[in-house]
C-alpha cells in the first residue's frame, strides 16, 4: 500500500516532531508511529462516541506493524474532563504493564488530547504519546502544543502540564464525520488565529467555505501556532495571543455547566473583548465590525447569555490572572494582536464600556 499524501509541518518545541495533515492518515497511524517511537506497547485513548468510528481502524493500524496494544475507552463529553478519568487511564497503562519506553496514542477532540497528553507526562513521570485529531478544533489547535490538562471545580484546564507530542497526524476524511456544532467549534479557531496573526488568511475566511479550503486553512493555522510555541514554549510572552477570546469564553463555558461549546464561547469571548478595546481606543476603528460579521456569517450566537458580573467574576479565578492583575489579549487590528493586564477589579468596567459600544450599533 502506498504512503497517503500529505502536507507536513515542523514545530521546534520540545524534541520536535512533525504535524502531518491529510486523508487517510489514521490508518498509517501505526506504520507512522513506527518511525518516531522505540514502544513495544501502545495505548490508545478516546472516547466513546469517536471509539466506535475509528477506534478499531487505529488499534488495528498498530498491531499490523507489531505494537502490543491495549485501548482505554471513556465516556464521550466535557463533564469527563477530570482528574479521575485521567487517573483511570494511568492504572489502566500500569495494569497493561506499559514501561518507560512505550506511549499513549490520544484518538479524537480536544478532551482526548488534553487528558491523553496529560496522562502520558505522569505515568511513570513522562512517556512519549501521539496526537491523532479527529475535530477541526483539535486539529488548529490543542493538538498542537503541548498544553494538557483537566477541568476542576473552579474552572476550566486548571491542572495540567506542558508535554509535547512525538507526532501529530489529522486525517482530513475525519471532517466529513463532523456535525455542523462541531466544524463551528473549530471554525472559531481558526477566525481566531487568522485575526492574530494573518489578514489574509481572516480574507480568505471571509471569502469561502473552511470546507472548501479546509487543508490549506489547517496547514497555516498549524503554522501560526508552530512559529508562537517555538519562540514561547511555556507561555511567558508572545504565547498569550492564543488565548485571545478565551477569558470570557471560558467565564461562559464554565457559567453553562459545559453546554456552550468552546468554540461558540470564543466566538463570543472575541466578539465582547474587541467591542471593548475598540471603545477603550485600542483597537482601530472598524475592527470589531469587521470580526463580528464575519462570526455571524458562520453562524456564531455573540450574545453571551450570562451578567457581566457572573462572567467576570468567574474570570477571576482563570489562570491567567496574576496576584490582583489579569493578562487579556486584544486585536489592534486584523492580523495583529497584542497582550496588556489590568486589576482584575477594573475587568467588569471595560467589559461593560464594550457592551455598551455593541448595543449602539457598533458591531453592526
Amino acid at each position: 500500500m502506498g504512503q497517503t499524501q500529505s502536507e507536513n509541518v515542523r514545530i521546534a518545541a520540545g524534541g520536535g516532531y512533525d504535524v502531518r495533515i491529510g486523508s487517510g492518515l489514521l490508518k498509517e497511524t501505526g506504520a507512522l508511529a513506527r518511525r518516531v517511537l522505540k514502544a513495544d506497547r501502545v495505548a490508545v485513548f478516546t472516547d466513546s462516541a469517536v471509539d466506535s468510528l475509528y477506534g478499531e481502524t487505529v488499534e488495528k493500524s498498530c498491531r499490523d506493524v507489531g505494537f502490543e496494544t491495549c485501548r482505554f475507552v471513556f465516556q464521550e463529553g466535557e463533564a469527563s474532563k477530570k482528574a479521575e478519568t485521567v487517573m483511570d487511564f494511568v492504572e489502566f497503562m500500569s495494569h497493561h504493564h506499559l514501561t518507560r519506553k512505550d506511549a499513549v496514542i490520544a484518538l479524537g477532540g480536544g478532551v482526548a488530547g488534553d487528558m491523553g497528553g496529560f496522562a502520558a507526562s505522569v505515568y511513570l513521570r513522562g512517556i512519549d504519546f501521539i496526537q491523532d485529531p479527529t475535530t477541526l478544533l483539535a486539529a488548529v489547535d490543542s493538538s498542537v502544543g503541548g498544553k494538557t490538562g483537566v477541568n476542576i471545580s473552579s474552572g476550566k484546564n486548571l491542572a495540567g502540564t506542558f508535554w509535547q507530542p512525538s507526532l501529530v497526524l489529522y486525517d482530513t476524511g475525519t471532517f466529513e464525520s463532523l456535525n455542523d456544532d462541531l466544524i463551528l467549534d473549530g471554525t472559531a479557531e481558526i477566525i481566531k488565529t487568522a485575526a492574530i496573526r494573518d489578514a489574509e488568511l481572516f480574507q480568505l475566511i471571509q471569502n469561502g467555505s473552511v470546507a472548501d479550503i479546509l487543508t490549506q486553512t489547517v496547514k497555516r493555522c498549524v503554522q501560526i501556532k508552530g512559529a508562537v510555541v517555538d519562540a514561547d514554549e511555556k507561555e511567558s510572552g508572545l504565547r498569550r495571543i492564543l488565548n485571545f477570546g478565551h477569558t470570557m469564553a471560558h467565564a461562559i463555558e464554565k457559567a453553562s455547566g459545559y453546554r456552550i461549546s468552546h468554540g461558540r464561547a470564543v466566538a463570543c469571548g472575541m466578539a465582547m473583548m474587541t467591542a471593548a478595546s475598540e471603545a477603550a481606543g485600542m483597537s482601530q476603528k472598524g475592527t470589531c465590525r469587521t470580526l463580528c460579521r464575519l462570526l455571524g456569517e458562520k453562524g456564531f450566537d455573540l450574545n453571551p447569555r450570562f451578567p457581566l458580573t457572573q462572567l467576570c467574576s468567574l474570570a477571576a479565578s482563570d489562570k491567567k490572572t496574576f496576584g490582583d492583575r489579569i493578562h487579556l489579549v486584544y486585536i489592534e487590528k486584523i492580523g495583529s494582536a497584542a497582550v496588556f493586564d489590568m486589576e482584575i477589579g477594573q475587568l467588569e468596567e471595560f467589559m461593560k464600556d464594550g457592551a455598551a459600544f455593541m448595543k449602539n450599533g457598533a458591531a453592526e
